[in-house]
């Protein structure tokens, strides 16, 4: 029988059913054809790169393009045989595979070679060209170093090194990792009193043993007759120095009783005796 007092369900009025939305084919066509160009493209970049590096293979192996003559700048302290064997090249290698830039690394190891340039001149040349430093001095900080004109230690000295230029004390290498450039400016200062020295007539670089630097004065010079001390501080080199050539003569006799010349003053000269 019918229950007639079941309630009834009523059912809420904002809760209407919406018809389902119709769907869409999706069109497959133009992804796949994007996608096929996709891989269409790096296969093709793939076989001429393959194909690209097969070719330059091919013809760095070509007797055509083998190394045959290597030019060397002339040199007046390294041959050409140490320049040749320290570039690592040699006739009969790809003219393509000789690396120019490691050519220049390798050359640059060489102190006494300033500046390097590598070109290639196709079919069969390589060239190399150089450019030398040029001791102006020798100096003692710690060990010996020569000094080219830019004020820079370059080299240090081992056997068999000409020891005939002039000789510059009183840096250290401990002056030259705290104070680089102000080093190096005492340097050039002691490249441009060396100048003036070589001009002088009475009193020149010949007179000279020793170039002594301090950091809180300036530079001493010491004769090669009896190591006395001409103190001549910082700059006004050439007017102190023509001062003293102007009386050097009549000193010459008396150096063994000599203490010290000072010429760090404007308008005259100390000349103190032992």
């Amino acid at each position: 029988m019918r229950d007639l007092h079941a309630k009834k369900q009523r059912v809420p009025h904002n809760r209407v059913k919406k018809p389902p939305k119709e769907r869409k084919p999706i069109n497959w066509a133009p992804i796949l054809k994007f996608a096929s160009r996709g891989v269409g493209g790096a296969a093709l970049c793939a076989g001429l790169g393959f194909g690209g590096w097969q070719l330059y293979d091919l013809v760095s192996r070509m007797t055509l393009l083998r190394l045959e003559a290597i030019e060397v700048s002339p040199l007046k302290r390294v041959s050409r045989e140490e320049v040749v064997t320290l570039a690592g090249v040699r006739p009969g290698d790809s003219m393509l595979k000789v690396d120019l830039k490691t050519v220049v690394a390798r050359l640059s190891k060489n102190p006494w070679l300033e500046q390097v340039q590598v070109r290639r001149f196709f079919p069969h040349t390589l060239s190399i060209t150089v450019s030398e430093r040029t001791p102006k001095a020798v100096a003692n900080v710690g060990c010996l170093y020569y000094l080219d004109e830019k004020g820079v230690l370059f080299k240090s000295l081992v056997e068999g090194d000409r020891l005939d230029y002039p000789l510059i004390t009183g840096f250290t290498e401990e002056d030259l990792a705290q104070d680089p450039k102000g080093s190096q400016d005492a340097l050039k200062n002691a490249l441009a009193l060396i100048d003036t020295l070589k001009k002088g007539g009475v009193f020149s670089l010949d007179d000279i043993s020793e170039i002594h630097y301090s950091k809180g004065y300036g530079f001493t010079l010491f004769t090669m007759q009896g190591g006395v001390p001409v103190k001549v501080g910082n700059g006004g080199f050439s007017e102190k120095l023509t001062r003293l050539a102007g009386i050097y003569k009549e000193l010459q006799p008396q150096m063994q009783a000599l203490d010290y010349i000072d010429l760090d003053y404007a308008d005259k000269i100390i000349v103190k005796k032992v």
